[in-house]
């Protein structure tokens, strides 16, 4: 991890810069220093939303290859769990077992979708995906209904004010931001630990760089698989639960995960830190430019204003296409001839 960092530590210094030096003028003279870090603090807590469904993409990708588009639906599927089980039941009890289903899910889809189509081209699994996106979307609301729902976590909504005393007119911040920023570091912890210490872990890492490979030396393919879109499914849970939580469980929800594509080009397909830090950039970046880079914008072009944060993470994610594709903590991948 600490090479990683030294190896990387020039760009992420030169992002930072970037971000500091195109957005801390504008911020100094459009408002006091409290709004500029208001601003930057909603940014962060909206990339560790980002993040957390970033996640679930990059677990796939780790044990897979494959890029699963699932992974939105599937954030979907259990939101709207939580949310229709949770009418009935304690929350806890709803979450446990939207977790069973999310379990059974993952041995369904291996069972019918994934072991049929072992050691065939990653196009086949990514259309795979595809296929499977479409169904729970369906699937969802045949079970679950299509209206909108919510999901009481019991954490109050107003926002709480801190510094008062250090910054003039203080800084507000919302108590469900803060609980998801908990989580989401409780999470990747956890996962890292997964990853790196368990014999588990370790066996995904091997299936995702050779099918072929991994089976042959024992590895049981399908049970790895069930495994990783489990804990794939868990996090969609979070996730759901989370955002559920905030907006309200909808079918627009489904379309958070466009947001966490930027977010893992950034970070790279295989990296679980690398999905925490490109979610916390896509989130800065993208409510610094909405607030301090938009209005000189629409002045200067005389522009009808707005939307700047609709398009912003896709235009950082092309830029990175172009100078860094495997993203800031992705693996090189070097073909000799």
């Amino acid at each position: 991890m600490t090479g990683t960092l030294k190896r990387h530590a020039p760009i992420l210094t030169l992002g930072i810069l970037l971000l500091v030096g195109l957005f801390a003028p504008l911020a100094l003279k459009l408002s006091a220093i409290g709004f500029w870090l208001e601003v930057l603090l909603g940014g962060l807590m909206a990339g560790v939303l980002y993040s957390l469904v970033a996640l679930g993409f990059v677990l796939i990708f780790k044990a897979s290859g494959v890029f699963n588009f699932a992974q939105g639906a599937m954030v979907l599927f259990a939101a709207l769990a939580v949310a229709r089980l949770s009418e009935r039941m304690p929350l806890w009890a709803a979450i446990l077992i939207a977790v069973v289903i999310m379990v059974v899910l993952a041995m369904v889809i291996e069972r019918l979708v994934l072991r049929p189509l072992v050691n065939q081209e990653g196009v086949a699994l990514l259309m795979a995906t595809l296929g499977v996106t479409y169904f729970l979307d369906g699937f969802g609301q045949t079970v679950w209904g299509s209206d909108i729902y919510s999901i009481e976590l019991g954490i109050a909504r107003e926002p709480v004010m801190i510094l008062d005393g250090w910054i003039q007119g203080g800084i507000l911040i919302n108590r469900d931001d803060v609980a998801a920023a908990a989580v989401a570091v409780l999470l990747v912890g956890a996962l890292a630990l997964f990853f790196q210490k368990t014999a588990t872990g370790r066996a995904l890492r091997a299936v995702a760089d050779d099918h072929q490979a991994a089976q042959s030396i024992g590895i049981p393919l399908n049970r790895i698989w069930v495994i990783v879109w489990s804990v794939a499914g868990v996090v969609a849970i979070v996730a759901g639960v989370i955002w559920g939580g905030k907006l309200g469980v909808q079918f627009s929800i489904s379309l958070v995960a466009l947001k966490a594509l930027p977010v893992v080009i950034l970070g790279g397909f295989t990296s679980i830190p690398g999905a925490i830090l490109g979610g916390l950039i896509i989130g800065v970046g993208e409510k610094m430019a909405e607030v301090f880079l938009g209005p000189p914008l629409v002045k200067l072009f005389d522009l009808a204003g707005g939307g700047i944060e609709n398009w912003f993470a896709y235009m950082l994610a092309l830029l990175f296409l172009l100078v860094r594709p495997e993203g800031l903590f992705g693996e090189r991948h070097i073909d000799r001839v």
